[in-house]
């Protein structure tokens, strides 16, 4: 009988060699290439053998949708888009140690309640897993517990009418599948074993969740396919120096993206935050230089957050730029608009840029709070107390207004905001900025309009200060 015949396809762009090489024919890209096994011959005649007929269907289906499988813990739900959708499959994944395995037996828990969860680990035991239960004080939960890795005997005992409603897989890297020679955690075996359990999800109509490693770059292991074939990506974030943790959606088919859910490590778990922007100022002072508090949008929630900056003169020949919970390139960018636009003397500074809290922002609405923060460190004078800034800064200097410009400034004056430093706003625009509550509200256009802010002040500051900060501007 003949052995089985073995190909190396390329995990990149799908080539197929008959042997191994260190670097992909097809696409140039190296260790690329992994052992898979061949299909079988396709019996003689099988292409001229027509398929059946697909039946088409309406947009609009007589069928009720399923409803939402809410695990009742709010943060969660909020990131799922309202809850886990029947049959469909979530993608968490995280930094080892930031929490997954903790939120996700406190989700199987919650869920006990109403439905039937099930969790299986292929890292721990079950005694290990009953640990954990009772470190969380979930121990009561009614949650089926298993320690198995054979995608064949997961399939075997989930494949019943009566199944679970959820189940939990921690973690895909090290399910296998039995026909496949490779070793767990390799492409060929995550991308095979996630397929049959997804499969399985959507016959069977329950929840499956899988958690999957992330490499050193953040990025989930595993082939980038891994990401296609599941419904929701969710990503587990936080500084384990901070007490924070961040569930962030990346994709979601059935909910909003870039919706954020906020807990709190405690000794009993994670903690749910109900208002995070609260919880990121609790340790704000004011009247401190090189300091600004933005309001920013995270999926459909405002969410406040400071932003500190420090500049020093270097003694360096290339100054050094440190950034944290920030993108270093666009810092480089908007210091080039400063210097340029404004005239700030910027170029032979270290610059230190830290966002408070363990928060990651991404939003371009953050820059106009990183020019007033660095303005602040430059020149020595605090921002004005109970202000908040937002907006965008083009290369020309000019600020762009940002969306959901109402929901920030509510947010704002709700934590007690009275002003705020916001883009002017297009001429077109009908809907007016709230101003009640005595908010007082500062539209700029440029970036040299900001400096208006730190003007008075740095006529009153301490001479020392004012010798220290000779250069702020140039000339």
């Amino acid at each position: 009988m003949a052995g089985k015949t073995l190909n190396y396809v390329c995990q990149e762009c799908g080539a197929s060699s008959p042997k191994w090489s260190g670097r992909c024919d097809g696409c140039g890209e190296w260790n690329t290439l992994v052992e898979e096994a061949a299909p079988e011959s396709a019996p003689k005649g099988l292409g001229r053998k027509k398929g059946r007929k697909i039946q088409f269907q309406g947009l609009k289906g007589e069928t009720e949708h399923p409803p939402r499988q809410v695990s009742g813990i709010k943060e969660f739900d909020r990131v799922t888009g309202g809850g886990m959708v029947a049959g469909s499959t979530l993608l968490v994944g995280g930094d080892p140690g930031i929490g997954k395995s903790t939120l996700l037996m406190q989700v199987a828990a919650a869920v006990s309640k109403t439905q039937t969860p099930v969790y299986i680990s292929g890292e721990e035991a079950i005694d290990q897993l009953r640990l954990r239960a009772d470190r969380l004080d979930v121990a009561g939960a009614t949650v089926a517990l298993a320690a198995a890795t054979s995608v064949r005997d997961i399939v075997s005992s989930l494949d019943d009418a009566g199944g679970p409603d959820l189940v939990i897989i921690d973690s895909i890297q090290t399910m296998y599948v039995d026909n496949l020679d490779s070793a767990p955690g390799t492409v060929a075996q995550v991308r095979t074993s996630a397929q049959e359990l997804i499969r399985l999800a959507k016959r069977r109509g329950f929840a499956l969740i899988l958690v999957g490693h992330v490499t050193k770059e953040g990025q989930i292991a595993g082939p980038r396919i891994l990401e296609h074939m599941v419904d929701t990506v969710l990503y587990f974030e936080g500084d384990r120096s901070h007490q924070f943790r961040i569930l962030r959606s990346v994709k979601n088919r059935y909910g909003p993206t870039d919706e954020i859910g906020v807990f709190e490590m405690t000794g009993k778990g994670l903690a749910e935050v109900a208002n995070p922007s609260a919880l990121f100022l609790a340790d704000r002072e004011d009247e401190v230089a090189g300091a600004s508090v933005f309001a920013g949008m995270e999926g459909s929630r405002p969410l406040l957050v400071e932003i500190q900056s420090l500049c020093t003169p270097s003694s360096l020949g290339t100054p050094r730029r440190a950034v944290v919970g920030w993108d270093s390139g666009r810092l480089a960018m908007i210091m080039a608009v400063l210097e340029t636009r404004a005239g700030l003397a910027l170029g032979g500074m270290d610059v230190y840029m830290n966002v408070a809290g363990g928060l990651k922002i991404s939003e371009p609405a953050a820059d106009l709070a990183v020019a007033a923060a660095l303005m602040s460190s430059l020149s020595g004078v605090p921002m004005p107390p109970g202000t908040v800034v937002f907006g965008e800064i083009g290369l020309s200097g000019e600020i762009r207004a940002v969306p959901q410009l109402n929901a920030r400034l509510k947010e704002a004056s709700k934590l007690g905001f009275n002003r705020a430093v916001i883009p002017t706003p297009p001429r077109s625009k009908t809907e007016k900025s709230p101003r009640e509550g005595g908010m007082l509200i500062t539209e700029v256009s440029r970036v040299e309009d900001l400096l208006s802010l730190f003007a008075d002040g740095a006529e009153s500051a301490p001479s020392a200060i004012k010798q220290d900060r000779k250069q702020f501007r140039h000339g």
